[in-house]
Parts: structure tokens; C-alpha cells; sequence
């Protein structure tokens, strides 16, 4: 019965992302000029197109080399390449099985321990990849507010959207250090009710403790995270480029962490819909034209679906 609820949960989270993005584009065409958008898709040129592919398959790289780092501390390396297809394998994991991002966490453990890399190391390395994650995407959506600012665009409501982000950036670390300091030591009912937990409590207390609290080596794994958000608003940045209508890096890393951060707060499975949502809203709250902000949105998402589909074939 658990599993036909699951099921049923992730269909309706797809189908709830398919009908955002019909809104989305239906409240774009009628805001803005139909000719212009199809326009704009028509001619984009795909060499930036590849380029923005290019970009895309970098953050994966990033996020295998982060791994790769704390491995190297654990005198168990392992080549960068099967980390790279880890990183691919991941992302499709916390799709398929998106409880608190829990189900791409177990198979990262699984894939490394299927390398030779001794369990707690597996999960020493998924805790600390968590927590540089989780700090430098605080930064960067401090950085995004902080851009807003200076552009006389932050308000009292995006300064609130912030903070509930930060809370949740927050949280998601703390805990998985708080039941590493608890052992495996049952937690309370209420909270073994959440089955994120539960996995949290059955793998974290197997880390080894010396590599949690190794400050520069958090610090050298967010910096490895951090590109992956530099990647992404690049990748924005070149997809207007595709479509002939340049934007400045701020305001296109502005409208990726947006887009990133409702997408994280979201339920629906790759942010679908709520990604294009947040990045246009945010692209035309900016002073950029909805049609090329809603065009080269979804050239963005090509992109990433077309990195993902060609390394999973790979």
C-alpha cells in the first residue's frame, strides 16, 4: 500500500509540473507577443545551444569532484570518471525516489561501496558533499538577495523567501549531524514517522567523525558546489545569447537561484514547471522581455535534459 502511494505521489508531483508549465506558458503568451516567441525558439543559433550542453556537463564534474576530494582523504580514490556517471545516476535517483533527496543519498552509499570504498566512507563522503552543498547554496541565495538590493529590487517577501530557504538550507545538514552525534540510537516516534529519517538514522552513524569536523575540507568541497550554481547562470546567461538577446551574469545567476531555490522548496520532481516559473517571473521582475526570459527558460531545461540523456546513454 506504501509503495501504490508513492507511485501515486509521483505521478500527481508530474503531472502538477506538466500543468505549472502550460500556465506558465500560457500566461507569458498572453502577457506577451506569441510571433516573438516562436521566433526567438526558431532562430536560436545551436551553437550556444552547445555551448549551454557544454556548461551543464561541467556541473556534474563538479559535483564528482567534490567527491573525489573527500575520498582522497580517505586513501580510497577513485577515478573521476565513475564518479562523473555516479553524479548522472544520483539526479535520476532523487527523481525517482525524491524523499528528501534520500533516494539519490542511498544510491550514491550503494554505487561508492560497489567501487571498494568502505561503507562509512561511502557516507562520510555523502555527508560532507551534504554539508558544503547545503553552505554554498546559503551563500549564493544570500548573494542573490544581496544583488537584488543593489538593483532596488529586494523586498520585504523575497527577503522572507530567503530566510524560509535558509531555514530549510539549514536544517537539512544540522540533522544529518545531530543523528551522527546520536549513533543509532532510536529516535523519537514523531520522528520516525519521516522516512527520510529513518535512512538518515540507518547510514549516517557509520561515518567516520574526523572528516566531518575537517573544516578545509568542507570548505574545498563547497567551492567545487559553488560551481555548480556559477555553471547554471552561465548556461542562462549563454541560452540568451542563443536567442540574440544578451544579459548580464548577475541578472542571470538572480534568476537561477531563484528558480533553484523554489524548486528545492517545491514537491514537484525536477522543479518542472516551478523552475520555468521562478526563472521568467524573476527574469521580467528584472526588466527583461517575458517571451526571451520564458524562451531561453526552457532552452535551459533542453539543455540539462539533453546533458543528462547523453550521458545516461553513454
Amino acid at each position: 500500500m506504501a509503495a501504490l502511494w508513492r507511485g501515486a505521489l509521483r505521478h500527481i508531483g508530474w503531472v502538477l509540473g506538466v500543468a505549472v508549465i502550460a500556465i506558465v506558458v500560457g500566461a507569458v503568451l498572453r502577457i506577451g507577443d506569441l510571433h516573438a516567441f516562436v521566433t526567438m525558439l526558431e532562430d536560436a543559433h545551436p551553437g550556444w545551444v552547445l555551448v549551454a550542453l557544454g556548461l551543464q556537463a561541467t556541473t556534474y564534474a563538479s559535483v564528482a569532484a567534490g567527491w573525489k576530494i573527500v575520498l582522497g582523504q580517505t586513501a580510497t580514490p577513485r577515478p573521476l570518471r565513475r564518479l562523473y556517471l555516479i553524479a548522472v545516476g544520483k539526479l535520476f535517483a532523487d527523481q525517482v525516489i525524491p524523499v528528501a533527496g534520500m533516494g539519490g543519498n542511498m544510491f550514491l552509499v550503494d554505487q561508492l561501496t560497489a567501487l571498494g570504498v568502505k561503507r562509512g566512507n561511502a557516507v562520510a563522503t555523502l555527508l560532507v558533499a551534504m554539508i558544503g552543498f547545503y553552505t554554498v547554496y546559503g551563500i549564493c541565495a544570500l548573494a542573490m538577495l544581496a544583488v537584488l538590493w543593489i538593483k532596488g529590487l529586494a523586498s520585504i517577501w523575497i527577503a522572507g523567501f530567503v530566510l524560509v530557504f535558509l531555514v530549510v538550507a539549514t536544517a537539512i545538514p544540522g540533522l544529518a549531524l545531530w543523528i551522527r552525534r546520536r549513533g543509532r540510537r532510536p529516535v523519537s516516534p514523531m520522528l520516525a514517522r519521516f522516512a527520510s529519517i529513518r535512512a538518515l538514522v540507518a547510514i549516517v552513524g557509520e561515518a567516520p567523525k574526523r572528516l566531518l569536523v575537517d573544516r578545509r575540507l568542507i570548505v574545498r568541497v563547497a567551492a567545487f558546489n559553488g560551481l555548480v550554481f556559477l555553471a547554471d547562470a552561465a548556461s542562462l546567461m549563454v541560452c540568451f545569447l542563443a536567442l540574440g538577446q544578451p544579459i548580464g551574469f548577475p541578472v542571470a545567476f538572480v534568476a537561477v537561484m531563484t528558480a533553484s531555490m523554489i524548486a528545492t522548496l517545491g514537491p514537484i520532481p525536477l522543479g518542472l514547471g516551478t523552475f520555468e516559473a521562478g526563472a521568467t517571473g524573476m527574469l521580467a521582475l528584472m526588466g527583461v522581455p517575458v517571451e526571451a526570459a520564458l524562451a531561453a527558460t526552457l532552452l535551459l531545461r533542453v539543455s540539462r535534459c539533453g546533458c543528462r540523456s547523453s550521458r545516461a546513454s553513454s
